[in-house]
């Protein structure tokens, strides 16, 4: 299955690469040296069932204070009636409760969570165990990630797994049942077969697509043309990055493969009013993103404020409001 270019190379063990963390001048996210995968591995297996899944016009980011359930209720109830569903993150510096425990409170607030589950931490065995957990609990889509590289200085202790990749664990939630949603990085080498990765993630099971940041809507509106001729069938959505203040720019500008527009983020910190600004511009890239055709909803993406993940909400749910009632789904 799959090619073992790279297998060997890769430190994250990947079959189907490459991840999306390659750098702009090609170089691994995780060592020195170039991304052990010049082109991308096609799927070559049997192609697992694929369920038909309809995007929400609004996905929302979530994030609350770690192992703080009554800070979760209390985020939750911000977003709830500001959004169609939530995404839940797994970032390589900030551990919280299990998958199955994240769903479990989000559902109990009454958000529809999308859980992302990441082959950084655990092994084929427990994200099979996660996945048949979530599928009890009737949560309906998992994001399915290879995952972002820990920082060299981020539990050096803990060893990192990939015993899957983001493809092969696709295959794994399909066929068991699940919506499995991917990412792509649309910006990252190579560029130009982005699209066929991407188109090789539904043919491995995927449901539906999430792209990370790119500079401009005139980005992604290439890129889904270029998916679309290539044979991809499944919704697109489109992220919205959420600015308010440089902690929250440096938060997304740090992450692997995302790339945000400068004159943009600058105007929003120079504002006299940055919090208005921030959201006057999310909802007008929304607004851009939903007019390509091939793009079928929004994620509102990012921490939001430096104020906190409270704070945060608040702002994102403002924009997600406004992107409601703009197509005509406000309360």
């Amino acid at each position: 299955m799959g090619t073992e270019l790279g297998t060997d190379v890769c430190p994250k063990h990947m079959q189907y690469g490459p991840c999306g963390g390659v750098r702009p001048d090609g170089e691994c996210e995780m060592r020195a040296g170039p991304c052990a995968f010049p082109d991308v591995v096609p799927w070559d297996d049997v192609v697992a069932p694929r369920r038909a899944a309809t995007a929400p016009l609004v996905l929302t980011d979530f994030s609350a204070t770690p192992f703080d359930p009554d800070d979760l209720a209390a985020t939750a109830a911000v977003l709830a009636g500001a959004c169609d569903a939530v995404l839940v993150g797994e970032h390589q510096n900030r551990p919280d409760f299990p998958p199955t425990v994240m769903a479990a409170l989000l559902l109990d607030a009454g958000l529809s969570p999308w859980i992302t589950l990441s082959c950084r931490d655990r092994n084929r065995v427990v994200l099979e165990q996660e996945l048949r957990g979530l599928s009890l609990l009737e949560v309906q889509t998992v994001l399915c990630v290879t995952g972002d590289g820990r920082a060299y200085d981020v539990r050096p202790d803990v060893t990192q797994t990939f015993d899957l990749d983001g493809p092969r664990l696709v295959a794994l939630a399909a066929s068991l049942g699940m919506t499995a949603a991917v990412p792509e990085t649309v910006t990252a080498p190579p560029v130009s077969r982005r699209p066929a990765r991407l188109v090789a993630k539904q043919q491995a099971g995927a449901s539906l697509a999430v792209l990370n940041h790119v500079p401009t809507p005139a980005v992604v509106a290439e890129f889904v043309t270029a998916a679309r001729a290539a044979g991809l069938t499944i919704p697109v959505l489109g992220a919205v990055a959420v600015v308010t203040d440089d902690v929250s720019a440096a938060v997304l500008r740090g992450l692997p493969g995302l790339e945000l527009d400068p004159e943009v983020v600058e105007a929003i910190l120079t504002a006299p009013d940055p919090v208005q600004a921030g959201i006057d511009a999310a909802v007008a890239e929304a607004r851009a993103l939903l007019a390509i055709d091939g793009v079928d909803g929004v994620n509102i993406s990012g921490s939001a404020s430096a104020n906190g993940t409270r704070a945060g909400a608040e702002i994102k749910a403002e924009v997600g409001r406004r992107v409601r009632e703009e197509a005509g789904r406000g309360r």
